[in-house]
């Protein structure tokens, strides 16, 4: 069943955002609605998109309200739309404040909706080839490093860049959050531009993140040790390396790597290369909550998962 949506804001990423609606075979594309009216009417001469006059009237005319608006007004478009009775699609992170992100969480359950965070990496077909393969994890290190852009600094670093990572440690890690250690220097901006964190669960598991968005080149790279194997994500190239370790054999091979600790245990090293299958990350996203919607399940980003970043987030930035 095609579900009928509909766009809030019309900037980069909003653009992006209609243009994937409208190919996609699970949406129909009702139009968009942009307050700044100038913005609005080119990207409807632009493209056809229907512009709408009123939030009010786009959200009446849709199921689906994809909210692609800067993180300020996420909380009064999600609670308008929630309140008729509207599904919501809303871009990282939910809303600027935990508590808003709750009270939207409450208004989903009174209002029976569902609702969706746009934590992309989650659909990155590098992380999708291995999170299978991540199994108790109990150290991680993240690198997020983005050239400067003036687009994001409204917010501090870690909303802008470090949540990414926060989201897809969380999804990896069924532990709670025992400690947050952090620091943060603004160079540029007034809020941080680069950021360090340390998350310690308490299964024992220890994330250390970096984010910067003033770097002279991008990376987004993550590593997950466990028992047995480690496991490198390339979020940016979209590669992944997988080494794991068994017992060796009794009589090795010519080429077989094994290693033999102090204890005279000795260990094979073997390489694992998953497929990683090239996708849309976004229309991904997007397709999969069409898809939790019609088949009533959870989305795979759910309010709730979605609270959890922002509110790690919110504790880095508490303790800088």
């Amino acid at each position: 069943m095609m579900i009928k949506v509909g766009v809030l804001g019309a900037g980069h990423l909003g653009k992006i955002h209609l243009k994937l609606l409208k190919q996609s075979e699970k949406y129909e594309l009702v139009g968009f609605y942009d307050p700044i009216k100038e913005n609005a009417a080119k990207v409807s001469d632009e493209f056809g998109y229907k512009a709408f006059d009123t939030i009010e009237a786009l959200i009446d005319a849709v199921d689906v309200v994809d909210i692609v608006t800067p993180t300020l007004s996420h909380f009064d478009c999600a609670k308008q739309a929630i309140s008729k009775g509207k599904h919501i699609f809303i871009e990282k992170p939910i809303t600027k404040t935990v508590a808003e992100a709750e009270t939207l969480i409450e208004l989903s359950n009174k209002h029976n909706v569902k609702g969706q965070v746009g934590h992309v990496e989650r659909f990155n077909p590098a992380f999708t080839a291995v999170k299978d393969a991540i199994q108790q994890p109990m150290f991680i290190e993240t690198h997020r490093l983005a050239e400067f852009n003036p687009r994001g600094t409204d917010v501090p670093v870690v909303l802008d860049l470090m949540i990414h990572d926060i989201d897809v440690i969380l999804s990896v890690v069924k532990s709670k959050v025992k400690n947050i250690h952090s620091s943060g220097v603004s160079v540029i901006s007034e809020t941080p531009d680069i950021a360090n964190a340390r998350i310690e669960f308490e299964n024992g598991c220890v994330a250390n993140l970096t984010a910067s968005r003033i770097s002279l080149k991008n990376m987004r790279k993550s590593r997950f040790f466990q028992k047995d194997a480690y496991i490198a994500v390339d979020f940016f190239e979209k590669a992944t390396e997988v080494v794991k370790m068994k017992d060796a054999p009794e009589q090795p091979g010519d080429f077989d790597m094994v290693l033999q600790n102090a204890e005279g245990i000795k260990k094979q090293i073997y390489f694992e290369n998953p497929t990683v299958e090239a996708n849309n990350a976004i229309l991904d996203e997007l397709e999969t909550f069409a898809d939790a919607i019609n088949n009533n399940t959870t989305p795979i980003v759910s309010l709730e998962q979605g609270t959890d970043a922002l509110r790690v987030a919110q504790q880095i930035i508490d303790n800088f």
